[in-house]
């Protein structure tokens, strides 16, 4: 893994030891022809290798537990982290993807099909950033455009008349912001998404995989059941565009500090109530282990699947309302009155 975070320097030097300890065991019985015979190096001791790699699980455990919010937002942009793709590889049977809005053309950025999941055939739509810079650039970094949102859309209600329930993977910093898509109704596409699925008449269910990127990542969003892998975040704006329009820069001070105060964390968004759930990752976070992350995801979209799938209709959506209306209540209180001196 040639990228790495710098709170994971304890890691890398654990690591090295690792590959080292490997390779002195690899080493062992080495045929060398010039001297006629095989040469044996200072063995290891016994269990080296399970000792460190017991320490590096160890101090990966210790680093993840305490992440700031802004070490939170790093590792879920990490390049090496699962996206949709990978996630339907590994979790989806039988998967047919479907392209194009029936209006513009086909959006990258956003994927779609059917497939099965567990025991349940479903629609899976996702946002999808690309791997190398040629996909990065097709896939917009995951920014979709109109046409992305009105292609899911469209699939959505092919699954409603078929009365298929929906997962939806969220992957985003945000709506695509460029002219063109502006000029084709970004914001249009997004609420129409928005009015649509509170309505569907199917169950839909809806992880935030990496980013959860204001309007970008809820023109997705709207779902009966709300979930957040360990590591990733989820807010109206991302650190540095917070950053810029409080302090008028973006540097690495006010990144932090608008990670902070904007409480995008899936633990704070779970204290707030906004998402239902919060899925575990591998120990050192999704991009360590791809097939165990997805393995996690998938038990909990069965789950959550087998519930909702024998629901009235009428009563989900009612259900679904209740959920979103019941987001950013507060209470007010009374001043006390001051007492009589």
């Amino acid at each position: 893994m040639f990228y790495q975070l710098d709170f994971e320097q304890p890691i890398r030097e654990i690591d090295e030891r690792i590959a080292d300890a490997e390779r002195r065991e690899g080493s062992r019985d080495v045929e060398v022809p010039a001297l006629g015979g095989v040469v044996s190096p200072q063995p290891e001791r016994e269990g080296d290798v399970g000792e460190l790699r017991a320490e590096r699980d160890r101090v990966l455990r210790s680093l993840y537990r305490k992440l700031s919010p802004w070490d939170t937002v790093r590792v879920a942009r990490h390049p090496n982290r699962p996206q949709s793709r990978d996630y339907i590889a590994r979790m989806a049977r039988d998967f047919v993807e479907l392209h194009g809005d029936r209006r513009y053309g086909d959006d990258p950025a956003i994927v779609t099909g059917f497939g099965r999941l567990g025991p349940h055939k479903c629609l899976i739509v996702g946002h999808q950033k690309g791997r190398d810079t040629q996909e990065k650039i097709g896939c917009h970094f995951g920014c979709a455009h109109p046409e992305g949102y009105r292609k899911a859309l469209a699939k959505m209600q092919l699954a409603e008349k078929y009365g298929l329930p929906i997962v939806t993977l969220v992957d985003t910093p945000g709506a695509y912001p460029g002219l063109g898509a502006e000029q084709r109704g970004q914001a249009e596409a997004i609420a129409v998404n928005l009015r649509e699925m509170s309505r569907m008449k199917t169950p839909i269910v809806s992880v935030v995989i990496g980013e959860g990127g204001s309007g970008g990542a809820l023109g997705i969003a709207v779902a009966d059941r709300v979930a957040m892998l360990e590591h990733s975040w989820y807010s109206v704006i991302s650190p540095e565009g917070c950053a810029a329009i409080l302090w008028k820069q973006a540097n690495e001070q006010t990144n932090a500090a608008s990670a902070e105060a904007l409480r995008l964390t899936a633990r704070d968004n779970l204290k707030l109530g906004i998402i239902d759930a919060v899925v575990s990752e591998p120990v050192g976070a999704a991009h360590r282990d791809h097939d165990q992350a997805a393995e996690l995801l998938l038990s909990w979209v069965v789950d959550q699947l087998d519930e909702l799938v024998g629901v009235d209709r009428d009563e989900l959506i009612q259900r679904r309302h209740e959920r979103f209306r019941a987001l950013g209540s507060f209470e007010e209180l009374q001043p006390k009155p001051a007492e009589a001196g």
